[in-house]
């Protein structure tokens, strides 16, 4: 059977012994290294590596001084690691619809639930297809509103010519957990439009901690550095760097086969297939993604002939954790419909 998802490991890891008997494991020389690299692929600045992608989303909100209780317009057609640390946060999460043809938030949909208590638009590209970014982030600026782009399964990704992360959004959080391009085993990023906010999250990264100033000439922790801001132990260690590092060596070609694998799919599939690609955007290809009226008899299909298909996510409004909150037809008419199947780089 081949798989719909695989971790990339690159051939070579020469470092790693090394880094580990080095006595220099937490964040450092191979951390800063890692977020060059990706900022340099993305062509943007104000781009910071941690620990995971669930406290980048924590990390986000955080700098965002959202508080309990704020609303969040969020997708529900999404990964359960987006939208669960929102409410672990104590946000009020409220579901938007999404339009049934691309699996994205709906931006009519997102502009209707806008409250006074609405603070933040979560925007999650879904499976790798960019959503409505022009028309989501228009809203988010006429209601003085911020945007995440929760590009969990979009790194690499294209919007009009630019990769996820450079489309002038208030924020972008990126995931490296073991099936995502590249792989850190886990971890992941955080882009900031915003200097400031860049700066704040740094320092909220580290508990807080001016690392420049938290020792004295005796190497004693300084009375002097203040602690002022609450913050998190969210760095990247120096072995999940180094291999993001490698990895990034090779991100151009893994995309490049994915994206080869997409056209060949695209000539089999031919006249049968719906597929979510727009004008505007170059998916990722992590997954090649359908919309089929036989979900299920083309998702077994597949699975005879050799190749794991997939719904790939559960509607989290499905879920009680976030409280019921009325249906959302597009959803349901999308969810019954979609079916992802391979497109990895490890495919042939």
């Amino acid at each position: 059977m081949i798989s719909l998802y695989k971790p990339y490991m690159p051939a070579e890891l020469s470092e790693l012994e090394n880094i580990l008997r080095s006595g220099s494991l937490a964040y450092g020389k191979w951390g800063r290294e890692f977020e060059n690299r990706l900022s340099c692929f993305v062509n943007i600045n104000n781009l910071m590596t941690t620990n995971s992608f669930s406290s980048a989303i924590q990390l986000a909100l955080t700098a965002l001084d959202l508080q309990p209780g704020d609303e969040v317009i969020a997708s529900p057609m999404s990964c359960l690691a987006s939208n669960m640390p929102l409410a672990t946060y104590g946000l009020k999460v409220v579901w938007a619809d999404i339009d049934p043809k691309t699996g994205t938030l709906s931006p009519d949909s997102v502009k209707q639930k806008i409250t006074n208590n609405t603070k933040l638009i979560f925007h999650n590209h879904f499976c790798g297809y960019i959503g409505y970014v022009d028309e989501i982030n228009t809203t988010a600026k006429e209601y003085g509103l911020f945007v995440i782009d929760d590009c969990v399964e979009a790194f690499g990704s294209k919007y009009k010519g630019n990769y996820a992360g450079n489309f002038g959004t208030d924020i972008t959080l990126f995931s490296f957990q073991t099936v995502r391009l590249p792989n850190t085993i886990d971890g992941g990023a955080i882009v900031f439009k915003d200097k400031d906010l860049y700066e704040k999250a740094l320092l909220m990264r580290d508990f807080g901690i001016s690392r420049n100033i938290f020792r004295d000439q005796d190497g004693e922790i300084s009375k002097d550095c203040d602690i002022y801001m609450k913050g998190y132990g969210a760095t990247m260690n120096e072995l999940n760097s180094y291999i993001g590092c490698v990895a990034m060596g090779d991100i151009n070609t893994l995309l490049a086969k994915q994206k080869q694998q997409a056209v060949k799919w695209t000539n089999i599939l031919g006249e049968n297939r719906i597929t979510l690609d727009r004008d505007e955007i170059e998916p990722n290809y992590w997954v090649y993604g359908v919309v089929r009226e036989d979900k299920l008899d083309f998702l077994r299909g597949m699975k005879d002939k050799g190749y794991y298909a997939s719904g790939v996510h559960l509607p989290n409004s499905y879920y009680s954790v976030f409280g019921q909150q009325g249906s959302l037809p597009c959803v349901e008419e999308f969810y019954t419909k979609f079916v992802a199947i391979p497109c990895g780089w490890w495919m042939e």
